[in-house]
């Protein structure tokens, strides 16, 4: 094989991780600005179609007050993408901030980091979202903050790995005896160099907040029932599931899947683009 054939390979390989990423994006964006434009006229209740299994007229079928469960479940999905980018947002913020503060200043500060971190892992997730939710009255305000504010440890972590292996660096020691400040070294020197890592992480982080913001709300603590969530809808499904009504609940844990996949996918895709390490194969 000649080096035409490795560059065809190569340049064969990178062009489908970016066509999995624009595919990706094409989905989730397709459904969040459906569901953001969307009018609540259009799965508005209907008793003369109730519990009508998919069709031509209701691909997905419709539930037990007669709404179009294609749309309720766009609809839901839509939401719970923006709570999901908003409270990931955030949470990736804070985790930032932390990681490299903590790996710059260093002493106590990184005590009290590690020290929260630690306490934010030591507790079941699911149950500390709970309890932040349910303390701060459930619904949208409720699960956002629940959700920014438990998902930062572990990206936490890794921008501090990164900060204290970049800060080893010999130009980043020659710019402390230049008389550098420890804040104009992270701005100048170690922020550009994390930033790849960090995006990584925020787009990982992602998946695992829509998860979580459906889980609460399934469970009852998230957001309300008049709001067209997928954790509501899987939820009501439970009650019809037994007797026979599948597409209840088939239908949404789909669409809600296929949302968690295609943003692991596009964060281990962009890994993969983005890490030397990898970036030959």
């Amino acid at each position: 094989m000649d080096k035409s054939d490795i560059r065809m390979i190569q340049w064969n390989t990178r062009t489908k991780i970016i066509l999995y990423i624009i595919l990706a994006f094409i989905y989730l964006g397709g459904v969040f600005i459906w569901g953001l434009l969307m009018d609540s006229e259009a799965y508005a209740v209907d008793y003369s179609v109730k519990f009508l299994p998919p069709c031509a007229g209701h691909l997905f079928g419709t539930d037990f007050m007669g709404r179009d469960m294609l749309l309720r479940c766009v609809k839901g999905l839509s939401t719970s993408i923006v709570i999901g980018v908003l409270a990931s947002a955030v949470s990736s913020l804070i985790a930032l901030a932390a990681g490299v503060a903590a790996a710059v200043i260093g002493g106590r500060l990184d005590s009290f980091v590690n020290w929260c971190i630690d306490l934010c892992m030591g507790m079941p997730h699911l149950v500390l979202l709970i309890l932040i939710s349910f303390m701060l009255g459930r619904g949208l305000k409720g699960v956002m903050v629940a959700v920014a504010l438990t998902h930062w440890p572990e990206l936490t972590r890794i921008v501090r790995a990164e900060v204290l292996q970049i800060r080893s660096e010999q130009y980043v020691q020659a710019a402390y005896r230049l008389g550098k400040t420890k804040l104009q070294v992270a701005k100048e020197h170690i922020l550009p160099h994390v930033l790849p890592v960090y995006l990584i992480g925020v787009i990982l982080l992602f998946p695992h907040a829509i998860m979580h913001e459906a889980s609460v709300t399934f469970l009852g603590f998230g957001l309300s029932a008049e709001e067209p969530a997928i954790g509501v809808i899987l939820s009501e499904s439970m009650k019809h599931i037994a007797t026979g009504k599948w597409w209840l609940a088939l239908f949404p844990g789909i669409m809600l899947l296929a949302a968690i996949m295609l943003f692991d996918v596009v964060g281990e895709n962009l890994k993969r683009l983005l890490n030397p390490g990898s970036g030959n194969e």
